[in-house]
C-alpha cells in the first residue's frame, strides 16, 4: 500500500510515517513501476504502526524502539547488553504506571468529593430551612 493509504488506515501523518521509516521502525520498497517513485508498504504496516504508537504513548522513544526492533528482528550487537536495556525500559515503564495509578486514584477521589458536594448542596437547597429563607 502507498503512504496515503497507510496514513489513512493508521491515523498517523505521512511525516510521522516517514520519520519512523528513516529510523528503521518500518520498511517500504520502491514501486515496481518505472514511471513513478511511489514506495509500497507491506500489508502488516498498519499493525506495526499501531504497536509503535502504543509504545510511544507509553513512553518509549523512537531510538529505543529502533534498538528494540533491530535486536528482536536481526539480533543484538555482540557488545550490546540487551538484558540490561530491557530491564531499564521495564523499570521506566513501571514508574510511569505507578505515577499514572496515583494520578488516577487522585482523580477518583476528586470525583467522589464532587459527588458528595453535589448531594450536600441538593440536600441543603431542598431543605425546608433553605426554602423559607428565600421567601
Amino acid at each position: 500500500m502507498r503512504i496515503g493509504a497507510l496514513s489513512k488506515k493508521s491515523g498517523l501523518s505521512r511525516d510521522t510515517i516517514r520519520l519512523y521509516e528513516r529510523n528503521g521502525l518500518i520498511r517500504s520498497a520502491p514501486s515496481t513501476s518505472e514511471t513513478n517513485t511511489y514506495r509500497r508498504y507491506p500489508d502488516d504496516s498498519v499493525e506495526r504502526l499501531q504497536m509503535i504508537t502504543e509504545a510511544r504513548d507509553a513512553g518509549l522513544s523512537v531510538a529505543d524502539l529502533a534498538t528494540l526492533l533491530e535486536a528482536v528482528e536481526h539480533g543484538a550487537e555482540p557488545n550490546f547488553d540487551f538484558e540490561r536495556f530491557l530491564a531499564i525500559r521495564i523499570a521506566e515503564l513501571d514508574d510511569v504506571i505507578h505515577k499514572a495509578r496515583k494520578t488516577r486514584d487522585m482523580l477518583h477521589a476528586v470525583q467522589r468529593a464532587i459527588k458528595v458536594s453535589e448531594v450536600d448542596y441538593a440536600i441543603v437547597k431542598n431543605s425546608p430551612a433553605h426554602s423559607t429563607e428565600e421567601t
